[in-house]
């Protein structure tokens, strides 16, 4: 037996043994179970633009035995739901609650002139919140960040302000991988370390093992006193620009030569053998303005298939960082001791970035060399396209940018030895229920409003701990229900039902083949779970319930919808 097929093995195993109720009770203890022992560390590693089925436990080709050994050996969530986009889902990580009430009810400079100056859309992580740094730091953490922040570029909404005693921060939505090339040009891209401002990177960076290095010597810093820490390590990759190291590039050399077509079939063929869908579950149609691979010239596939070795190359890169990381925290017998969740912060992208953000074709054209034997360097500028990014997302509809499921379902593990449980979990499940999870697990209490000076939100999401002891079947039950709005993109679900409304002036209204109009969709995911089968006109009464619960979830959060829909 293979080293993949022992791994299916192993996960069938776990998932076999937590339906027929053999998996051990969890034994989590926390400071109130028995204030003697040692606090946990807490990690939360994310990915940025990590598609559904790009790890190997969730049906990719490309080897992640790192977070492959996590999963297997912790859990594996099959319904985890981010936000469609990047900061909005760091948010909610960051603060449990809701992207519109934490700030980021749209994304930096993404805002719609009738939403300027309105709460809830500030562009920044928003004091209203208390982030789960600063309330770990008050119990007695060190907390660190390294990585993607995206949630404000100011000093009172740095990582330093908002509770990070060390951080190094790109702060910026994405940049070079390499150097401070940023995503729109001239400049600089805007790098923080701590509370000062970062005019040049080390020769020798590259963002993941840069990123990971630096959380490790943060981490090491403070071995000394004993306390427990917090880390956050954001990574840039698997964000475009794709970029890479030539050798990490090279190991995937010829892997993707048959085209996302097939990549896509057989992604989807091992995601039935794992147990992630069902046999009979139709995948979303591929978008109408993405050609047949055959279709393509020599010279086009060629370049694609490039671009696809570059995606995997990072892919595997991360696994790779994360499995240094690991084995330094083995190396200071903390490794048992730590809950590490890892998560990527929304869909794949299958944007085509130059039509979508005008002003990335003019920058590209002034910086970069995108010729084939120059792909994945610091001067290139690539991303992998909505054929590659199908391939991704696997079953679900759309991407990245999306409240359909391609959008916001995405992979998520969490390991941490004493739950004493592992497998596959089918519970509905929000990042914004994180930090309540963690803040459970180490016995902490969210602080009340006032705190240090100003009102606080409490949180929204639920602690996930009751599910993870074996004392409860799911976090979310009865009349729970979750929300998304950005962009003027909406959802709802609770249970098995949800509904979508997606506007008409949105970028990829003549490239959806489903739907033919922007009216609230209804699906029921339990039975359609790429959102291909629109109930709507079958079940008004369901529809009108849900569109109660829409109504009560844009009133609490203050949602506004945008009166202008950016091309993403």
């Amino acid at each position: 037996m293979n080293s993949k097929s022992r791994l299916i093995a192993g996960l069938v195993i776990g998932i076999t043994l937590s339906a027929c109720g053999e998996t051990p009770a969890p034994d989590v203890a926390t400071a109130q179970d028995d204030p003697d022992q040692k606090q946990p560390n807490i990690l939360f590693i994310v990915a940025d633009d990590l598609g559904y089925t790009d790890l190997g436990v969730y049906g990719s080709e490309i080897e992640t035995p790192n977070l492959d050994k996590l999963a297997t050996d912790g859990v594996m969530f099959k319904n985890f739901y981010a936000a469609p986009t990047c900061s909005p889902t760091r948010a909610m990580l960051l603060s449990g609650v809701d992207n519109h009430p934490a700030g980021m009810g749209s994304m930096y400079r993404e805002i719609s002139p009738n939403q300027v100056g309105q709460r809830g859309y500030e562009e920044h992580l928003h004091s209203r919140v208390a982030t789960i740094a600063e309330v770990l730091g008050d119990a007695g953490y060190h907390t660190y960040m390294t990585g993607k922040w995206h949630l404000g570029y100011k000093d009172d909404n740095s990582p330093a302000a908002r509770g990070f005693e060390r951080s190094y921060a790109s702060l910026a939505g994405g940049a070079s991988h390499f150097d401070m090339m940023p995503m729109v040009g001239p400049g600089k891209a805007p790098y923080r370390e701590d509370q000062e401002m970062i005019d040049a990177l080390p020769d020798d960076f590259y963002s993941t093992q840069s990123f990971t290095h630096k959380m490790i010597d943060y981490i090491d810093s403070n071995q000394a006193d004993d306390r427990p820490f917090f880390g956050y390590l954001a990574y840039t990759a698997v964000h475009w620009p794709l970029q890479a190291p030539q050798p990490s590039i090279e190991r995937f050399q010829g892997n993707y030569d048959d085209g996302y077509d097939v990549l896509h079939t057989n992604r989807i063929q091992r995601l039935k053998s794992l147990g992630l869908i069902d046999e009979n579950v139709v995948p979303y149609p591929k978008l109408a303005e993405v050609p047949a691979w055959d279709s393509l010239s020599t010279e086009e596939q060629q370049n694609s298939a490039r671009m696809m070795e570059i995606y995997a190359a990072m892919t595997s890169d991360i696994d790779q960082y994360i499995g240094e990381l690991i084995a330094y925290l083995e190396s200071i017998d903390e490794f048992d001791n730590t809950l590490i969740v890892f998560l990527s912060d929304n869909g794949a992208e299958g944007h085509p970035m130059d039509q979508s953000i005008g002003a990335i074709g003019r920058w590209i054209e002034e910086c970069c060399d995108n010729s084939y034997d120059n792909m994945g360097n610091a001067d290139s500028f690539l991303w992998y396209g909505a054929g590659w990014a199908r391939a991704s997302t696997g079953p679900w509809r759309m991407f990245k940018g999306f409240t359909s499921e391609g959008g916001i379902r995405v992979p998520a593990i969490m390991h941490y030895p004493k739950l004493n449980q592992s497998g596959l979990n089918t519970a509905l499940v929000s990042v914004m229920d994180v930090m309540p999870t963690v803040l459970d697990l180490v016995g902490v209490e969210h602080p009340d409003s006032p705190y240090k000076d100003r009102d606080i939100v409490q949180m929204t999401g639920k602690s996930m701990l009751p599910m993870l002891h074996g004392e409860a079947q799911e976090t979310h039950t009865g009349d729970d229900y979750i929300g998304w709005e950005l962009f003027g993109k909406t959802a709802i679900r609770q249970g098995d039902w949800k509904i979508i409304q997606e506007p008409a002036g949105d970028f990829w209204q003549s490239r959806n083949p489903v739907a033919e109009n922007y009216a609230w969709q209804l699906f029921n995911i339990a039975e359609d779970p790429s959102e291909m089968n629109d109930l709507a006109a079958k079940n008004p009464g369901k529809l009108a319930d849900m569109l109660q619960l829409w109504e009560a979830y844009a009133e609490e959060n203050q949602v506004i919808i945008p009166d202008q829909v950016m091309g993403y």
